[in-house]
């Protein structure tokens, strides 16, 4: 009695994990979840529970803060050992593999970029300039999942290794243009640690247990040294063997799609929604977000890669077109999470960050529709 009554409810489940699905499902309602009680009668309370502080003698934060210092290093973690499978044995491993996402990813962080640098400059908004060049490679990818078999191997290839380079952009704007004082004790401190960690990988230590006190020290020392704790995360994934990188992916994947990146969801997406912030819908700041994902991104990533096609520098598989590359070009302005994450470096007063956070959303829900229908008729029938 009890298999049939939980057995309907656990089968659609598997199918959307396995499907790739569930991970931008969980997003979803995450971010449902947290406007709702942020504009409800509880939401003074649900603020200040994200902003009280807690921690160690040595070491306090805001509850907002544990989420994208250290939550979020664990995601840059599973981000950073992608992009090396990537490099080492994937679809970035030969220059031939990497050169047309490399282009489209190029265009489509700084056309957006400079469009919203356009309309925000000599503002306080105009170091939000990050914001718009993010692709969220979980929702573009499970939008993408939703056409099915019609989707050729090469366009989803395409639309990953795009996303992996653009999500390595993000980490060197992180590392180069978010990080204030520097501590020079702390982050000789960090290459001490680095060393060790050289050094396990240098004798192909396997064991995980051996590298875990010393990514967390290198986390400690990277966050007390004024770069942003995240790099840590990238850093020590460059240390795992890469034998064991496969594997280790395998096993952060449900922590980290299924938990993490939903309780960023919860943590980052406090948005109000009075009457001031849909009139500020038309500001600088909006504008700059909305018009960066809707229109930066895919003019960005499409003119760079139809360049680089063009000139023969790199050339187009013979299963895609152009005008599908362009399709998910479109759903390139998908940027959430990444997006989200910039919006919380950038901005530190509450109106601009509700503003930007709104505008993020609007602009990667506007994306995701529009690139879902362009694909949909610009795709082809294929058999199952």
């Amino acid at each position: 009695m009890r298999e049939r009554i939980i057995k309907p409810l656990i089968h659609p489940i598997k199918a959307l994990s396995k499907s790739g699905k569930l991970g931008g499902l969980l997003l979803i309602l995450a971010t449902f979840l947290s406007i709702t009680l942020t504009n409800s009668s509880y939401g003074a309370q649900y603020l200040h529970f994200w902003h009280q502080e807690i921690g160690l003698p040595f070491l306090s934060m805001h509850v907002e803060h544990w989420v994208n210092d250290l939550l979020m290093a664990v995601f840059f973690f599973l981000v950073g050992m992608e992009i090396k499978r990537e490099v080492m044995t994937g679809e970035l491993s030969t220059l031939k593999k990497a050169l047309l996402p490399l282009f489209g990813a190029l265009g489509g962080m700084a056309l957006p970029a400079l469009l919203f640098f356009a309309l925000n400059a000599h503002t306080e908004n105009s170091h939000g300039w990050a914001i718009p060049t993010a692709t969220d490679i979980a929702f573009s990818l499970g939008i993408l999942s939703l056409l099915g078999n019609r989707v050729p191997l090469s366009l989803k290839v395409f639309l990953t290794a795009l996303a992996i380079i653009d999500d390595l952009g993000g980490i060197l704007i992180i590392a180069l243009f978010y990080t204030q004082k520097i501590h020079f004790e702390y982050l000789l401190a960090a290459l001490a640690v680095i060393s060790v960690l050289y050094l396990l990988n240098r004798f192909k230590v396997k064991s995980f247990i051996w590298y875990c006190i010393p990514i967390a020290a290198l986390w400690y020392c990277v966050y007390q040294s004024g770069v942003h704790a995240t790099i840590a995360g990238v850093l020590a994934a460059l240390f795992i063997p890469i034998d064991r990188v496969e594997r280790y992916e395998h096993i952060l994947h449900r922590p980290v799609n299924y938990c993490i990146l939903p309780i960023f969801a919860l943590a980052n997406t406090t948005i109000l929604l009075s009457s001031s912030a849909f009139l500020n819908i038309g500001s600088n700041l909006s504008m700059g977000i909305l018009l960066a994902l809707v229109l930066g991104k895919p003019l960005g990533i499409f003119s760079f890669a139809f360049a680089s096609i063009k000139t023969r520098i790199c050339t187009l598989q013979e299963d895609i077109s152009l005008k599908q590359i362009f399709g998910v070009s479109i759903l390139a302005g998908i940027g959430f999470t990444m997006s989200l994450f910039f919006t919380a470096l950038s901005f530190k007063h509450p109106e601009s960050a509700n503003i930007a956070r709104l505008s993020v959303i609007l602009g990667s829900c506007i994306s995701a529709v529009c690139g879902l229908v362009f694909l949909f008729f610009s795709l082809g029938r294929r058999s199952s």
